[in-house]
């Protein structure tokens, strides 16, 4: 193949001398409206004239477990919901000027072993419901008339993993068209190898695809754009592109001055590449990135842009309570938004690669990212794949997600029960999936997270030599030893209980000093990731749990009071809360080595006057004073508790008690609970008052009881009913409590702690959208959101 490539720097201040006509053929439509769907595993909807008339209309993302009936017989493992065979349909049409284009199909995420049709032609099959997967559509289109598209979804083998994960089409779907001569998918790679306060050079590849059928001589022009649009550099570069093959095109520019993209500041740049031919642009395309350096070092731990930095992380599963897995972006957003707050700056994707828009919001909020292929390599039903697909869906992972900046670790698995192994098998397999990783993507070290066992066989089977960087789940009681067998070995916790820690050596053997201390205490462990920072569905303890219990957050995104310990340590920000130890309350409670102790935040507890009762104060300060009822306790040391809690055994009496927060003598913080009395009136509040109308925005309504003096009443809930008129729906109703035996559709739900959360989502008309709080014994409340 004849290859001549000729490069060109262009200045800030100079423009091309030569204009340019624009075949503006690149279009990426969002597919995810007017789909058909039935749940039917004994029909075969693939044909074109297939009568699908009254199937329900439904709009992706969809997971159609979430909506399903809540029973026992359905398994602990999908929080009791059931799987099943489901069929989408959709009829599109194709207009004239898409002919002699190439069109695709893009599907972010389909849960699991799909089979995709057009005009009743099969166009493939995708066993792994975590992976992003495209079909070219072009031999089968029907230009400028009617084409079927049909997904056959296999979730009859349920449950398929040992958490929730849906059915169905849960993430986002596009169209994609294309010149023949176009960028490829996924087709830029940038790297920034070498960084500076003065200069950062930044390295391109890209990879031109030419799907006609003959050669083509191309120009490859690639610009950088600052945060305000305006551009940096311009390289170009020409080639030419035999039919139906593709090149890569290596470029390397030059930033001045670049700004770093960090945790504090995450700076994003853009690149946008241009393909030219003859004076006509054929294709443009755009690539968000960051500058920025990472290193590990097996002593000192993880440096961002040469600053030693402690990751304080959460693992985190994809679903969202009554949203099932599927989420709409804006409720990722939102998710996102109250970590960053809450002193979150690392996030495991366990145990699957997460949805483009999430690194997205990653990248943009200042949070590094261990990006996971797999929980099970050669285990679950995965295995009936892994060999012939293991490539395939790496490959997926890193082509789609290596441009990100925030991902700084590439994990190829989670628990293996390949780490055990006393043969070679396992070694092995681990040193494939790593040295694969290499080759294809080198800027970054490769991790998986080990499970722990007595007899530790993975420290000496060769496992953990076969990964960059070591991931231990709770084994923070053994971490010493592992340095001190393992001096080079680089080394985290992936997975750590959210209060206990082990010790004594014994895995079931534990100690209520919290794990994030070992964290804090060795620099060689660069940080931790907690499981799990939110509840989530399935993995269930027992009926009627739906799931996963023992968060900091519910699935509401309502804070617990346990997370208490966690602000006061990954937090700057001056902070004191005040909870009460109550072991009789009414709370899931989880597994028992993730549980804390029962905690409630509220002042009432009249079946306690003149008992007793535990009261734990939990703050950053150095000093605390609690107060009721105006007569204080006194002033404490923090340093003198574990865990940044003091325990107070405080007399009950009804009012008000009040921590205050001290550092050099100076009040920096307070916190108080006050007795409420009888529920008086609903509160509904939006985090949003304004939404698109593009029928995927979405408002987050925080539903609350209080009483006259608008005190929040936790201690007695009510069935609420919500409504939903005018331009937008009810998407969702939760109230974070997971023991629910009712389905996750409909209107109607009782109050927890006296909170619920009501999701409404935008249509596609602009108008107003009403929602409305109703209640047998209180008055109704309402709300107007502006769909514009």
């Amino acid at each position: 193949m004849e290859y001549k490539q000729i490069k060109l720097l262009v200045c800030l201040f100079l423009l091309p001398l030569i204009s340019f006509s624009y075949n503006n053929s690149r279009i990426h439509e969002n597919f995810d409206f007017d789909w058909k769907f039935y749940l039917n595993a004994s029909i075969d909807a693939s044909s074109v004239d297939y009568d699908d008339s009254k199937w329900e209309k439904i709009q992706l993302p969809h997971d159609w477990s979430i909506k399903s009936p809540i029973k026992e017989e359905n398994g602990r493992a999908m929080g009791f919901l059931p799987g099943g065979i489901g069929w989408y349909r959709k009829s599109f049409t194709i207009p004239d000027t898409y002919n002699e284009k190439k069109v695709s199909i893009l599907f972010e995420g389909v849960y699991h072993q799909s089979d995709v049709y057009l005009n009743g032609k099969h166009l493939g099959f995708h066993p792994y419901g975590y992976t992003a997967f495209e079909y070219d559509l072009t031999p089968y289109l029907n230009v400028g008339g009617e084409n079927s598209l049909a997904v056959k979804v296999d979730h009859s083998g349920c449950p398929s993993s040992r958490w929730y994960s849906g059915s169905g089409i849960y993430r986002h779907v596009w169209l994609k068209v294309n010149n023949p001569v176009h960028i490829a998918t996924w087709g830029t790679y940038i790297t920034t190898p070498a960084i500076s306060h003065e200069n950062a050079e930044v390295k391109l590849e890209t990879t031109v695809k030419n799907s006609s059928n003959k050669k083509e001589n191309v120009e490859v022009q690639n610009r950088i754009l600052d945060a305000q649009g305006k551009e940096i550099c311009m390289i170009s570069s020409y080639t030419s592109v035999e039919k139906e093959t593709q090149v890569e095109v290596n470029q390397t520019m030059q930033v001045a001055n670049p700004r770093l993209w960090s945790i504090d500041e995450a700076y994003l740049y853009t690149m946008e590449t241009t393909l030219i031919s003859e004076h006509t642009i054929l294709d443009k395309y755009t690539t968000t990135f960051g500058i920025r350096s990472i290193q590990f070092d097996a002593n000192k731990g993880f440096f961002l842009n040469g600053e030693n930095i402690k990751l304080k992380g959460f693992c985190l599963h994809q679903d969202a309570g009554c949203l099932g897995t599927a989420v709409p972006d804006k409720s990722y957003l939102r998710r996102l938004k109250i970590l960053k707050e809450y002193g979150v700056n690392a996030i495991r994707c366990s145990h699957n690669p997460p949805s483009s828009e999430f690194l997205d919001m990653c990248d943009s909020l200042g949070f590094v990212v261990i990006d996971e292929a797999f929980d099970k390599w050669k285990s679950g039903y995965y295995s009936k794949y892994f060999d012939d697909w293991w490539q395939q869906d790496m490959n997926a992972m890193i082509k789609r997600d290596r441009n990100h900046p925030s991902i700084i670790l590439w994990s190829i698995g989670n628990e293996t029960s390949e780490q055990d192994k006393t043969s070679e098998e396992g070694t092995e397999r681990a040193v494939m999936l790593r040295d694969y990783v290499h080759s294809n993507e080198p800027s970054r070290l490769v991790t998986a997270a080990l499970r722990p066992t007595m007899e530790k066989r993975y420290t000496t089977n060769g496992f953990t030599d076969a990964l960059d960087v070591v991931g231990y789940n709770y084994q923070e009681q053994w971490l010493l030893d592992f340095k001190e067998k393992s001096p080079k070995q680089i080394m985290y916790i992936s997975e750590a209980y959210p209060y206990y820690r082990g010790r004594n050596g014994t895995y079931k053997d534990f100690n209520p000093i919290n794990p994030w201390y070992d964290v804090a205490n060795n620099d060689f462990v660069f940080g931790q990731f907690l499981w799990a920072g939110i509840d989530y569905l399935g993995e269930s303890t027992a009926w009627p749990s739906t799931g996963w219990a023992t968060g900091l957050f519910d699935v509401c995104m309502f804070e617990k009071p346990s997370a208490a310990f966690h602000r006061s340590v990954w937090n700057a920000e001056p902070m004191v809360r005040i909870a009460v130890e109550d072991q009789a309350l009414d709370i899931d409670p989880g597994k028992p080595h993730w549980s804390w102790p029962f905690l409630a935040a509220h002042w009432n507890f009249s079946e306690y006057v003149g008992h007793v009762i535990q009261v734990h104060t939990t703050s950053n300060c150095e000093n605390v004073e609690l107060w009721l009822n105006d007569k204080s306790f006194g002033r404490r040391n923090t340093s003198d508790y574990s865990n940044n809690t003091i325990v107070w055994n405080v007399p009950y009496q009804e009012g008000t008690i009040e921590a205050k927060g001290y550092i050099n003598g100076k009040e920096v913080a307070e916190y108080e609970l006050t007795t409420s009395g009888k529920a008086a009136k609903l509160i509904l509040s939006s985090d949003r008052d304004q939404l698109a109308a593009d029928g995927q925005d979405l408002a987050h309504l925080t539903i609350k009881l209080v009483d006259e003096q608008g005190n929040q009443v936790q201690d007695s809930d009510q069935v609420i009913t919500v409504e939903v008129l005018g331009n937008g729906k009810l998407l969702g109703l939760d109230n974070g409590d997971l023991r629910r035996i009712e389905s996750y559709k409909g209107n109607r739900i009782k109050t927890y702690f006296g909170k619920a959360l009501a999701i409404v989502q935008s249509d596609r008309q602009q108008g107003e959208i009403k929602i409305s709080v109703t209640c047998n014994v209180l008055p109704k409340t309402e709300l107007i959101i502006t769909n514009y």
